[in-house]
């Protein structure tokens, strides 16, 4: 029979092995996410480094608006066109996003108690969960006729149609993060500028906001890095013309969508199949720095 002391050792060995293992587990899943994220960008590179090497034009690739690459006489590989169109969709959805989403933030972190608070974080959350494919649906059947009514304007897939649908994908992931910025400032920065007279509303603005600078900065910029590499509801509601604009109710394409759109009709290993991935490479690197950024910021790192 085993005795007491026998007993105990088993058990400390059992939990030992216990804890190894998850130690093992919980390694594994936080290291995958960076062997996946460095697997899609080795795959990424590896389909467009043909045509970066052999057929990129750095000038035009940049500078020039024209997008024809499925021309056989004469492709042309000019994303001006592309950029500018994903810039003011972006520009425009954060326009309408910071300000609803940091005042939401606001009110949920300030002035919401109790169950109201708690209900307005559950219907973000919701909102955040919202497919991408909907929010297109939105814009194509909701937006559209609306924009053609309220402007008097030919067609309602627009610039500003993408906005506002973006604007408000945007919203909730930063209203996310804001309000968890500002709950992180300690309660004694809000004590010590009530007991010097201040009101509410100079508390928020003066003590408050200043402190969560940092998360708030960070909260933009994942909005952002968000807006830029939208796909579904951008390429249903821009209209999906390659146009540099010149107002909001102008047509545009944007790079994400321009991949989404002509992938599949392309035969692999062409320049036009390679010049997508070269999109998505000029995408990735874009992205990675908006995250790293805003990684940066939250964490209050700052170069001298």
């Amino acid at each position: 029979m085993m005795n007491k002391t026998d007993i105990e050792f088993d058990k400390r060995t059992l939990d030992w092995y216990i804890d190894k293992s998850v130690q093992v587990i919980v390694f594994i899943g936080g290291i995958s996410a960076i062997i996946f994220i460095i697997g899609i960008f080795v795959f990424i590179t590896k389909e467009g480094f043909g045509f970066i090497v052999n057929t990129l034009d750095i000038g035009e690739f940049f500078t020039s608006e024209y997008w024809s690459p499925s021309d056989e006489d004469d492709p042309e590989y000019g994303i001006l066109a592309l950029i500018l169109g994903t810039a003011s969709v972006t520009g425009l959805a954060m326009i309408i996003a910071i300000p609803f989403s940091l005042g939401a933030a606001v009110y949920i972190a300030e002035f919401a108690t109790g169950k109201t608070r708690e209900a307005l974080k559950v219907l973000v959350e919701l909102l955040a969960a919202i497919p991408s494919v909907v929010w297109g649906f939105i814009g194509l059947t909701i937006m559209n006729p609306l924009i053609i009514e309220l402007f008097d304007v030919p067609v309602g897939l627009n610039v500003l149609n993408a906005g506002v649908i973006l604007g408000l994908m945007a919203a909730p992931i930063m209203t996310s993060i804001a309000e968890d910025a500002l709950k992180a400032v300690p309660d004694r920065y809000r004590e010590a500028a009530e007991a010097m007279g201040a009101t509410r509303w100079q508390v928020i603005y003066k003590t408050v906001l200043p402190a969560a600078k940092n998360g708030l900065l960070g909260a933009i910029l994942l909005g952002v890095g968000r807006g830029f590499g939208e796909t579904m509801a951008v390429l249903m509601a821009t209209g999906h013309s390659v146009n540099i604009p010149g107002s909001v109710f102008d047509s545009v394409r944007a790079l994400t969508a321009t991949i989404a759109a002509e992938l599949g009709e392309t035969a692999v290993g062409s320049d036009h199949y390679q010049v997508l991935f070269t999109i998505g490479i000029f995408l990735f690197i874009i992205t990675f720095l908006i995250n790293l950024a805003a990684d940066l910021i939250v964490r209050g790192i700052r170069k001298g």
